[in-house]
């Protein structure tokens, strides 16, 4: 079988681990050829692949971001549409043309919604739910999203005692998004609950640079 790998949307800490498993285990367990398209979406839109096998994928383990690139590209855009064909068709017959019996997408709600639609449109997927927001259904924690929530206890870690240097309250701006709060309030309870932060939220802003914030009362 031949089977096609992508990541798409933001990259976060786990891609290259999930394509490494992905290889390894394919190859060895079920002798599977792997091809990698690039860019997210772009790669099987324009029929842009790369080598993708065991060799491929050694000693990636420690490296940030994802070898095979990631984008936003939409192929259910109408920009996606190219000589009369939407982009949906396009991916189809590039699929088909490559001889790829499968596609593994790797990504959030925007990416895995895509693949959804080849879902419904007979293309064998498998969608592997990536993003920091953890706003994917029919899963508990994204992967990502952990490393986003440690990250935000990181820097709750080292304001507190400037915080208690200055005799301030001082806020954290934690992500970004409409899911953001969830990893606000995970890191303001796993962080800073016991030392009286507080988990603080408005609506979304109409303009960039407002948020919400992890708000760390004055120590000591």
């Amino acid at each position: 079988m031949r089977v096609g790998v992508l990541t798409g949307g933001g990259d976060c800490p786990g891609l290259n681990a999930v394509i490494r498993a992905i290889v390894r285990t394919g190859a060895a367990e079920h002798d599977c050829e792997f091809v990698g398209f690039r860019d997210g979406w772009r790669g099987p839109l324009e029929a842009d692949t790369q080598p993708l096998n065991v060799k491929e994928v050694r000693g990636i383990l420690p490296r940030g971001g994802t070898i095979l690139g990631s984008s936003r590209t939409n192929p259910l855009a109408d920009s996606a549409a190219k000589d009369g064909k939407p982009g949906l068709q396009r991916v189809m017959e590039n699929l088909a043309a490559l001889g790829v019996d499968a596609l593994i997408a790797i990504g959030g709600e925007d990416t895995l919604g895509v693949a959804n639609r080849l879902h419904q449109a007979g293309v064998h997927v498998v969608g592997v739910p990536k993003t920091i927001d953890n706003d994917l259904g029919a899963t508990d924690y994204t992967f990502g999203f952990d490393t986003a929530v440690n990250i935000a206890m990181e820097a709750i870690d080292r304001l507190h005692t400037t915080a208690e240097s200055h005799h301030r309250a001082l806020i954290v701006r934690a992500g970004h998004g409409p899911a953001r709060g969830g990893r606000r309030r995970v890191a303001a309870h796993r962080r800073g609950a016991d030392g009286g932060a507080q988990a603080r939220g408005q609506p979304e802003p109409a303009a960039p640079g407002a948020g919400c914030g992890i708000r760390l009362p004055v120590l000591g």
